[in-house]
């Protein structure tokens, strides 16, 4: 007869606590201060259809408009950018930053009925809007249904 294992629910959780550990750990840079600093961020979006057109909304809030990058190639949508870190206030003064600030980059593969040429961007209260028009052949096209009178042709 084989042996027998016992049951026990919790092994492997302090394992699992670890790699949790240093997922967080490795997401963190430390500054000289010791300040935990995020190594990266990334812009929220939000991207909706309409009948029209594709659009992308991100939130870049502090982020000056000449900081701000969008670019098309080979039908892949680029938004990149740098939010700084202003010291408008002394860095001891600081109880908590938790707003990431560096370059970040966001990539959006775009469908082919998309016009690239007609593609228009617009900063506004922090929010980034990208604006591409379908192409006109990609529109949905309605078709007018014709009924004889009397069933005739």
């Amino acid at each position: 007869m084989s042996g027998m294992t016992r049951w026990e629910p919790f092994r492997g959780l302090n394992s699992l606590q670890e790699q949790v550990n240093r997922l967080f750990e490795d997401s963190f840079a430390r500054t000289r201060s010791g300040q935990a600093k995020l190594a990266s961020w990334a812009p929220a979006v939000d991207i909706y259809e309409t009948e029209n057109e594709l659009v992308v909304k991100a939130d870049l809030p502090d982020v000056q408009e000449k900081d701000i990058d969008v670019r098309v190639e080979n039908n892949t949508l680029t938004i990149r950018g740098e939010r700084n870190f202003r010291n408008e206030v002394h860095e001891d003064n600081y109880l908590r930053v938790e707003r990431a600030y560096g370059t970040f980059t966001r990539s959006f593969s775009l469908p082919n009925t998309v016009d690239t040429e007609a593609i228009k961007a617009e900063y506004r209260n922090g929010v980034l809007s990208v604006r591409m028009p379908k192409r006109e052949e990609s529109k949905p096209k309605q078709i007018k249904i014709s009924v004889p009178e009397n069933g005739k042709k």
